[in-house]
């Protein structure tokens, strides 16, 4: 595979672009790739009480798809340092209130790599009642308007096996943390 040529077509909080490429076998073709660089995703659990923290917001292209559906989702951002870690510490502040220590990193995925350049550094974090410090709900400024829901592991695994919990980064939070703890969840 080679890359022939790429374009920007746009560019703003995202950017769009246009790939010409050539195949082993010569034929060529054209793809658009979008690109707002990585993110974080971190989904924050109280091993003593057995709950989970999660926000629910609005979604813009959730929105337009499904005219009014918004998600059920792990505290997340874009990257804006080098530093995942702190990243998504900065987020769960932001988002939740939490002031996480420990981070357990699961892993760094790409989030939809048919159109989007993007890797999500995906992390699970315990925390305690102590560990609340704020009362989240997102920056003001950026209209985030967030709502913070502790929830039970059970009801979050019951929403993972029905099929209701449909945000993609939040689902394989909820299931790594059913392999690594399954006693949380009895």
């Amino acid at each position: 595979m080679k890359l022939l040529e790429m374009k920007t077509v746009y560019e703003g909080w995202t950017k769009l672009s246009v790939g010409r490429f050539r195949a082993d076998d010569g034929v060529e073709f054209g793809r658009e790739i979008e690109d707002h660089g990585s993110a974080v995703g971190v989904m924050p659990y109280d091993a003593e009480r057995r709950c989970a923290i999660l926000v629910r917001q609005f979604r813009a292209p959730v929105f337009a798809r499904s005219g009014g559906m918004s998600l059920l989702e792990a505290a997340a951002g874009i990257l804006d340092e080098d530093d995942p870690e702190a990243c998504a510490r900065r987020e769960a502040m932001e988002e939740t209130g939490l002031k996480l220590g420990t981070l357990e990193f699961v892993s760094e995925v790409v989030t939809a790599p048919g159109i989007s350049t993007e890797t999500m550094h995906l992390y699970l974090a315990p925390y305690t009642e102590a560990d609340r410090v704020a009362a989240g709900g997102g920056l003001v400024d950026e209209h985030e308007r967030i709502e913070v829901i502790e929830m039970p592991l059970t009801e979050l695994a019951a929403m993972a096996d029905n099929g209701t919990l449909t945000d993609l980064k939040t689902l394989a939070l909820v299931q790594t943390l059913r392999l690594r703890k399954p006693q949380l969840f009895a």
